[in-house]
C-alpha cells in the first residue's frame, strides 16, 4: 500500500474552494482543515456575546461579526473563522469578495473539547502576527471562565480572568463591558 503525498494548495487555491464550499475549512501553510460543527451551547454563548457587544457598540466607529466572517493574517497565511471578532473603523478587507477582514481589534474564542488547546496555544501565537489585534478572549462553556489577554506592548499581552457569575470583564479597546451573567444567559452547564 503506498501512501498518497498530502497536498499543498495556495492561498488563491483554498479561497477558491472555500468559497465555492458548502463547509467551512481553515486555512494555514498549505494545508486545509475541515471546521466541525458548534454545540448548543457553544452558539448561545457567541449569539449572547454578540448581542451585548452590538448593544454598545452602536454609537462607535466599531462593528462586531459573529463565526462566519473569515480573518486572513497574512503574515503566516492563517485564514480562520473566531467565534467572534470586533472590527473598528472601516474593514479592511483581503479583495473585492468582501468576505475575508484582516484588521480585527478583538477576537472571542468560544472554548470547545476539540479546539481548547489549539484557540489558547497555537491559534493566539498567529493571531498576535496581526497588527490590529489588541484584545483576545477566550470562553469556557463549561464553566463560568472568561480569559482576557490585552496587549501592551510588542511583546507584553497582559493576563485577566473572571470566574463569577457576579463577575464582568472590561473590553477597553472599545470601551465595553462583557457581564458573565450575559455571556452565559440560558446556557446549562453539562
Amino acid at each position: 500500500m503506498s501512501i498518497q503525498p498530502k497536498k499543498n494548495y495556495t492561498e488563491a487555491e483554498y479561497l477558491e474552494l472555500e468559497r465555492a464550499a458548502e463547509f467551512k475549512s481553515e486555512f494555514y501553510k498549505g494545508e486545509i482543515f475541515a471546521m466541525s460543527g458548534a454545540s448548543l451551547q457553544h452558539i448561545l454563548i457567541v449569539s449572547n456575546i454578540v448581542a451585548s457587544l452590538h448593544q454598545q457598540l452602536k454609537n462607535k466607529k466599531c462593528s462586531v461579526y459573529a463565526n462566519d466572517l473569515r480573518i486572513a493574517v497574512k503574515k503566516n497565511t492563517l485564514y480562520t473563522y473566531p467565534d467572534v471578532i470586533v472590527v473598528c473603523g472601516e474593514p479592511e478587507l483581503l479583495d473585492d469578495k468582501k468576505d475575508t477582514v484582516t484588521n480585527p481589534k478583538i477576537i472571542i474564542e468560544v472554548l470547545s473539547k476539540s479546539t481548547e488547546q489549539y484557540d489558547r496555544v497555537k491559534k493566539f501565537e498567529l493571531y498576535r502576527e496581526l497588527d490590529s489585534l489588541e484584545e483576545y478572549l477566550l470562553v469556557s462553556q463549561n464553566e463560568f471562565r472568561v480569559e482576557q489577554f490585552t496587549k501592551q506592548n510588542s511583546l507584553q499581552w497582559l493576563f485577566s480572568e473572571v470566574t463569577k457569575k457576579t463577575d464582568s470583564i472590561k473590553i477597553q479597546t472599545i470601551e465595553a463591558e462583557l457581564s458573565v451573567e450575559d455571556i452565559y444567559e440560558k446556557v446549562v452547564f453539562e
